[in-house]
């Protein structure tokens, strides 16, 4: 079971870690735009879910791994190898496609969430009450995001 567990936090460190960049780095290229107050806020709040996906992993006696972390980040830079119909700069496609990854993402922390609170019924070692705190500030920020898409996605259309 903690071999298990360790896997499974280790594993959603890399996913973490990989969407704490793309958050950061997407919020830097929309400052300054309608998006850009908003993005700031959930690349603050994919931090502290960071640090506190960190904290859960030591008080389950899980050693988070560094390399898997840095997995997470060189994924996350490969991401951006991505076709979006410019060559050296972004275009509406790239925002469109970088918020949709960052909702993905968010789900999939969201389903973490969710994973380890069940493990936490039989786990006294982890905080439900923090656990479902965590999935509805989850909830909140995939709610803000879809409709960041939507926004993203008008763009998109014949002017």
């Amino acid at each position: 079971m903690q071999k298990a567990l360790r896997v499974y936090l280790n594993d959603h460190l890399v996913g973490a870690a990989a969407n704490v960049q793309l958050a950061l780095r997407t919020a830097g290229s929309q400052r300054g735009t309608p998006l850009g107050r908003e993005l700031d806020a959930i690349a603050a709040q994919i931090s502290a879910d960071y640090a506190a996906l960190v904290e859960i992993m030591r008080s389950v006696g899980v050693t988070p791994r560094r390399t898997f972390a840095w997995l997470g980040r060189v994924g996350e830079r490969l991401g951006r190898l991505k076709l979006n119909g410019r060559l050296v700069r972004g275009s509406e496609l790239s925002t469109l496609v970088e918020l949709e990854a960052l909702r993905l993402g968010v789900l999939g922390k969201l389903q973490g969430w969710r994973s380890l609170s069940v493990v936490a019924e039989r786990d006294p070692r982890l905080d439900r009450e923090r656990l479902r705190a965590l999935e509805a500030a989850a909830l909140r920020q995939a709610e803000v995001l879809t409709g960041m898409c939507v926004a993203a996605a008008v763009l998109l259309g014949p002017a």
